[in-house]
């Protein structure tokens, strides 16, 4: 029997959580809640229900301890521990983080440059640190007394003179703002509560500008704060009262304009402020229209008399161009009908992202599944022909670096694979030469030709092809070959035009080396296959998710990977969602299902608009408040709403008190639904993390636990060996 079936305590069963029916009617739809009343977050009796679920789930996994153990020892032993990034130039300083072996948190660093002629970054000292070392901010130090930590800023002034840095010690997102004096280390009286992430100077390195975010959780201020006074004199600068609008703060990368974005799900408005007119305020680039979104930069165009030209390249989808393209407007009149195209729209390429310097400009894209880098040298009136950076992989990740110098020669580059860990470069621009300043250490004995990666394909039921991507260890693909199917775990995520990309993972390791195969569904509603692809699985064609994710699962069973009593599907977040309705689906294809942070009850929270998010979501999944068609397609797939009495695999739904992203209660009804109307033996667990958010437990060895905590139910579901193969 496995060690997941039974409580390894002895103990009668799982917490059963009280019937309290809470009504709910629209559109002529009457529900009848049971478990809503868990979402008093504050109720004594919830935290109390909380509780005995962790303690239920602690008894039946008791007997996954020792595999944890293993598990948590294998990804600290392959990580050097006392390590340092590759430095970034910027003015006389070289800035990195380091991490020191038994701390959980990293240090951000700088050091003083040596040599003002050369880009060649220095290298660390016996103690691991650089020559000079000024440490800017020990999160060790800073997390000292707290359960969680979480920084959201770190940003040094252009004078280099003050660190603007912002802390969150209970995880739900809400920052303080805090600023430093780096010559002597300590922090000024200056106090800002309530923060959202980042924080973005003015150029005279006189005041810090922030977000802060509204009742919703939602990002609806730029606030000025001037060193040396209250927080309460702080005045807005900018202020939107659109409900389905975000806002969000920084520079070009030339230094040269401040920027305000306002963002909803598709729609977009630019506002920048001329730092060299500052008096002049804020003006909008274009004005919002509905279905168009761009983004702005800063470009200084070298002209033939050795003066430049100041222009906005704009990164649009404007006229149709679904999958962007680049323009280029004088900075004095940029309305949209003076944006002269100089990347033109090319199906099927997807531009993502422009990174102006002083002598070229990098380009972000994706074509074909995989992401992409080009640099183009600048011209008198734009940008040249771009010239992409090749990789010599199947299956590749390739992104810029940390390139904070805006008159650098060099591009910093990071590419990875499933199989490669994640290699820094500097690109000579001039001379296209490759320069390798680091490649992630995996110790142990690591060695990529030991593992594969493919790319596979699924058919969809309406006939459309889904990527699938798969790592493995060589034998075991080799195995497979010959007709041995393996154990599996088959990922997937799906929404907000987000790309599941190839990225090199050392806690991953122990699965793939106890012959586990990792696999990515690319479902629609991401990113991977152009904006066609995220249209295709939002709204209300939503099921396109779904029902592709249990297509890669058949394809993977069918191309002879595994079996569907050996595969777990895993998935958080709006993944989670993917992951409940994956299930209601297809039970019999799955022997386990991992949900993390799981959003599995979104009717009931896209129709509270007073719930954090809400009002911005309804771009991406309807308005079910308003339009009852929305309404009725969302609760057909809601998995909370559509349990239904089978013999359900194993599920382990892992969450967070304090997150304000997808709020425990979600995953908490979800469970006990589970629980109530399934008819299955296998156990369905839910674990809380009492002090974290969103992202889970804080610092770097507790985050290692709960992988370790994750993976070894894996395993244990899969009935995957105990012990890691024999090394090839």
């Amino acid at each position: 029997m496995s060690t997941s079936e039974a409580p390894a305590d002895g103990s009668s069963g799982p917490p059963v959580a009280a019937r309290r029916p809470v009504r709910r009617e629209h559109h002529g739809d009457v529900v009848e809640d049971p478990y809503e009343w868990l979402r008093a977050k504050d109720d004594p009796e919830v935290r109390a229900h909380l509780e005995a679920e962790n303690a239920h789930t602690r008894a039946v996994t008791a007997g996954q301890e020792g595999l944890r153990t293993a598990v948590f020892g294998e990804i600290k032993a392959r990580t050097q521990e006392t390590d340092l990034s590759v430095p970034s130039r910027e003015g006389d300083w070289w800035y990195y983080g380091r991490t020191v072996e038994g701390q959980q948190y990293g240090l951000s660093c700088r050091a003083p440059v040596a040599d003002a002629d050369s880009w060649d970054p220095p290298a660390a000292g016996p103690d691991g640190a650089l020559p000079g070392e000024q440490v800017l901010l020990d999160a060790n130090v800073e997390a000292e007394g707290h359960d969680f930590f979480s920084l959201g800023a770190a940003s040094v002034s252009p004078d280099g003179a003050r660190l603007a840095w912002s802390s969150d010690t209970t995880g739900d997102e809400r920052y303080t703002l805090r600023v430093r004096d780096l010559a002597s280390g300590e922090d000024l009286p200056d106090e800002v509560p309530g923060a959202f992430y980042g924080a973005t100077w003015s150029a005279d390195s006189a005041v810090v500008h922030y977000t802060v975010v509204d009742d919703a959780w939602r990002p609806h201020e730029v606030r000025r704060h001037r060193v040396g006074t209250p927080a309460s004199e702080d005045d807005v600068l900018f202020r939107e009262d659109d409900e389905r609008f975000w806002v969000g703060v920084g520079r070009t990368r030339s230094r040269r304009y401040l920027v305000v974005e306002s963002a909803a799900k598709t729609t977009s408005e630019t506002h920048v402020l001329d730092t060299l007119d500052p008096g002049a305020g804020l003006r909008v680039v274009a004005p919002r229209r509905p279905g168009v979104e761009y983004d702005v930069e800063h470009v200084a165009l070298p002209q033939p008399d050795g003066s430049v030209r100041d222009r906005f390249l704009v990164l649009h989808n404007d006229g149709g161009a679904e999958d962007f393209q680049l323009a280029v407007v004088d900075v004095d009149d940029p309305s949209p009908e003076r944006w002269e195209t100089v990347l033109p729209h090319v199906p099927g390429t997807r531009l993502e992202g422009v990174a102006p310097f002083a002598g070229f400009v990098a380009l972000a894209y994706r074509r074909d599944v995989l992401p992409r880098l080009a640099v183009a040298p600048l011209t008198p009136e734009a940008i040249g022909e771009p010239r992409e950076v090749e990789v010599d992989e199947e299956l590749f990740s390739v992104g810029l670096g940390g390139n904070r110098a805006f008159d650098q020669p060099l591009l910093r580059l990071v590419r990875t694979s499933f199989v490669t860990p994640p290699r820094v470069l500097d690109l000579d621009v001039a001379t296209g030469e490759q320069v390798l300043r680091r490649e992630t250490p995996v110790l142990g004995g690591y060695a990529s030709e030991d593992y594969v990666q493919r790319r596979t394909w699924a058919t969809a039921p309406d006939g459309v092809r889904v990527p699938v991507s798969v790592v493995a260890r060589r034998d075991v693909a080799a195995a497979v070959e010959r007709g041995e199917p393996a154990p599996a775990v088959l990922y997937g995520y799906g929404s907000y035009e987000a790309s599941m990309d190839p990225s090199f993972s050392i806690s991953r390791l122990s699965l793939l080396d106890r012959g586990v195969v990792f696999a990515v569904a690319h479902v629609r509603g991401g990113g991977e296959m152009g904006r066609h692809w995220y249209d295709d699985g939002k709204k209300l064609r939503k099921t396109n998710t779904f029902t592709d994710f249990t297509a890669s699962a058949a394809a993977l069973v069918e191309q002879g990977w595994t079996t569907p009593e050996r595969t777990v599907a895993m998935g958080g977040s709006a993944g989670g969602l993917l992951m409940g309705a994956a299930l209601n689906l297809a039970p019999e294809a799955f022997a386990g299902v991992l949900a993390q942070v799981p959003f599995v009850d979104p009717l009931t929270s896209i129709l509270d608009p007073s719930l954090p998010l809400t009002v911005t979501e309804w771009d991406e999944w309807g308005n079910p408040l308003e339009d009852p068609e929305v309404y009725a397609y969302m609760k057909a797939y809601s998995p909370y709403e559509n349990v239904a009495a089978v013999d359900h695999p194993a599920v382990l739904a892992m969450t967070s008190l304090n997150d304000t992203r997808v709020l425990y209660v979600e995953p908490a009804k979800w469970v006990a639904r589970l629980r109530e109307v399934g008819t299955g033996s296998r156990p369905v667990l839910l674990r809380t993390e009492m002090d974290a958010g969103h992202g889970g437990a804080s610092g770097r060895y507790k985050s290692w636990e709960e992988r370790a905590f994750e993976y070894a139910w894996v395993l244990d579901v899969l009935g995957a060996p105990a012990e890691p193969l024999p090394p090839l």
